[in-house]
């Protein structure tokens, strides 16, 4: 009878195991409202669970996205952690059709009870009076929070994967740059159009993952890239045909979540420590300042009131009209 080798025991198994006598861990768990979870052996799997909002971004997603990989750090079963989104793409970024045409009336309002703190639609609107003064910090402290929810995947003890297909742009973008590995279809769209006029992308991480030269290409224009150009980039280590993106990602994860889950938390720890000493942290803090102040700019201010009487996908339009001519959820650049 063949035994399995010591190193290709799961973590919670064997007479060895620290975790030997833990309780067989549970997928009950909190209905959460923007992503599903479950464990499918030694992979815990993350879905953006918005489809007909594009996934889009509200303030339950970085709360709920900390707990889930909070919930598959502890979990001894789990080896590694995938994200990915129900629907025609992984994420479209904020929900700013609540935010910009609705903000007077509660948009993004999350759900939990924030009255009277910086989570609150009320308090950020009265700081987005361009009658009144407006509090950088104010609107710091809203942002950071978000930004820490979806740094969890890059501080979380176990390897994250992303698995990338329709579109990941604006918001989408500083969720998916924050995972130890990106796995995007060929035919994806990729990037932060947002740069155009009212955003900055507040994780920080384009010049960390691609370089000065490369984030400055097209964070200066707002383009995006295909999937295929991704890879070829350096941003994403694999693009396959849609119809292979599946099954391309269930290969490397696979053989991630065969790893030792100690091995796999050294080589993390220790390769991000590289990352991190090239001043992610600092990088992220800036970022998230430059974003506020791009959304209270007489620019910003315009593009505001053009979502509100025109709609927000109208304003993209236009944001994303000649010389650009890119609007919609594929790219150009083929």
């Amino acid at each position: 009878m063949e035994t399995t080798p010591g190193w290709r025991l799961r973590t919670d198994e064997g007479p060895g195991s620290p975790y030997r006598h833990a309780a067989a861990a549970s997928d009950d768990g909190p209905a959460y409202r923007t992503l599903t979870y479950e464990v499918d052996g030694r992979v815990a799997r993350l879905t953006f669970n918005r489809p007909e909002q594009g996934n889009a971004i509200t303030p339950d997603t970085p709360l709920e996205l900390a707990h889930a990989v909070e919930r598959a750090d502890l979990d001894p079963r789990v080896h590694v952690i995938v994200l990915s989104g129900r629907g025609k793409g992984f994420c479209g970024g904020y929900d700013l059709a609540a935010s910009a045409e609705h903000l007077m009336e509660g948009g993004m309002r999350g759900a939990d009870d924030r009255t009277g703190t910086v989570l609150d639609p009320v308090v950020q609107m009265t700081n987005h009076d361009p009658r009144g003064t407006w509090d950088p910090m104010v609107d710091y402290a809203m942002m950071s929070r978000f930004t820490k929810g979806f740094a969890s995947l890059l501080h979380a003890d176990k390897p994250t994967v992303a698995k990338i297909h329709g579109f990941c742009v604006a918001g989408g973008t500083d969720i998916a740059l924050h995972c130890d590995q990106i796995v995007i279809a060929a035919d994806a769209k990729i990037g932060y159009p947002p740069t155009r006029v009212w955003g900055v992308p507040s994780a920080g991480l384009w010049a960390h993952r691609l370089g000065d030269q490369r984030a400055k290409r097209l964070l200066l224009t707002g383009d995006t890239l295909s999937g295929r150009e991704a890879a070829e980039w350096g941003l994403a280590i694999e693009a396959p045909d849609p119809a292979e993106l599946d099954e391309r990602t269930e290969v490397l994860v696979q053989r991630i979540a065969a790893m030792p889950l100690n091995q796999l938390m050294m080589v993390k720890l220790a390769l991000n420590s590289a990352l991190l000493a090239q001043g992610v942290q600092n990088s992220r803090m800036i970022s998230t300042v430059f974003d506020g102040i791009s959304r209270h700019t007489r620019e910003g201010y315009a593009f505001q009131q053009r979502a509100a009487e025109a709609g927000f996908r109208q304003a993209v339009r236009e944001r994303d009209s000649a010389p650009y001519d890119d609007f919609g959820p594929s790219t150009n650049k083929g």
